[in-house]
């Protein structure tokens, strides 16, 4: 049961995030209630992201944080892709249906890497420790970007930029960096929690798929509640999917140039499509969050091809040898 469980986490999550909402959308069960479970929700999802990465964070060893410099390749193409989609939004001034459109694909470029990537990189034959360093840098990389470009793409009329600068900084940045500061303090000062931390192998994963079912019906309460045709539902999801083709794509071409090209793709390619969804939701336009939630579908579908193609190779391995 339990490995059933692990081996359709994405879909069972996901689909308890549709089902827990169309269960509580219109049965008006939680009474008086209601605003505090919707402020509860609504910190619960980046509280279960903390916790994630500081399990994950703890089990770096900080001396295998080495720099490579396809890392800086791909910071770098984060950061101006991300950053020309924000100028055509912010100069070209797009409205109406494309926006979301627009926003959906600069969501799932500026993301960081997924804590999971480590592992689907281990098993594809990669470095997991490079991957590691790639996402800690990414995690840096969208902290200082994403506050200072939120707030320019989707402008709030009551608050100037200033403000809502600051309030993104003071969610977004301690929500991405503190999880690794604290991993460390764990580490070298109380080494008796780090051990305890450390002991809660899939705690992480268990964490990751309860904020996947959060955010898919945020994601689905949005659909719900906007007024766009179907159509531009559907590209928002191909953006989404030529985002992920494109990143997988590029990370690997650069990758090979460094002869890392397995732990290079996944580092572009596979995101924290969870924190995605958040920012999205959050910070722009709701119905952009369509963007990252197709990206969970898109990039797990690339990696089981990826998996099987190299279980496939194995297999054929072991055959040829017999």
């Amino acid at each position: 049961m339990l490995n059933f469980l692990k081996n359709w986490t994405l879909p069972i999550a996901m689909l308890v995030g549709v089902l827990g909402y169309l269960a509580f959308a219109n049965i008006e069960i939680l009474g008086p209630t209601k605003p505090f479970v919707n402020t509860f929700v609504a910190y619960l999802t980046p509280a279960l992201i903390f916790a994630q990465l500081l399990l994950t964070f703890c089990k770096i060893e900080p001396r295998e944080l080495m720099p490579s410099p396809w890392h800086g390749w791909l910071l770098l193409f984060q950061f101006f892709s991300a950053a020309l989609i924000a100028s055509l939004l912010i100069f070209m001034r797009i409205e109406g249906a494309y926006k979301e459109v627009f926003e959906g694909a600069m969501v799932c470029l500026i993301c960081p890497t997924a804590t999971a990537a480590a592992v689907i990189t281990g098993k594809l034959g990669g470095s997991a420790s490079s991957l590691t360093t790639y996402t800690l840098l990414s995690n840096v990389l969208a902290a200082i970007v994403v506050p200072l470009m939120f707030p320019l793409v989707e402008p709030h009329a009551d608050i100037t930029f200033i403000v809502a600068f600051l309030k993104i900084l003071s969610k977004v940045f301690p929500l991405l960096l503190c999880p690794f500061f604290l991993a460390l303090l764990f580490r070298y000062w109380l080494p008796k929690v780090h051990q305890l931390l450390l002991g809660l192998r899939d705690m992480a994963f268990y964490l990751w798929s309860i904020a996947l079912a959060i955010v898919t019906a945020q994601t689905v309460r949005s659909l719900v509640n906007s007024d766009a045709a179907v159509g531009v539902e559907v590209l928002i999801a191909l953006a989404g999917l030529l985002t992920c083709a494109l990143q997988f794509y590029l990370g690997k071409r650069i990758g090979s140039r460094y002869s890392d090209r397995i732990s290079a793709g996944q580092a572009l390619g596979q995101k924290n499509t969870v924190l995605a969804i958040w920012m999205a939701y959050t910070y722009l336009d709701p119905l952009s969050s369509v963007g990252p939630g197709s990206y969970v579908l898109w990039q797990n579908i690339f990696n089981s091809y990826q998996l099987w193609k190299k279980r496939k190779r194995e297999a054929q391995g072991s055959n040829s040898n017999s």
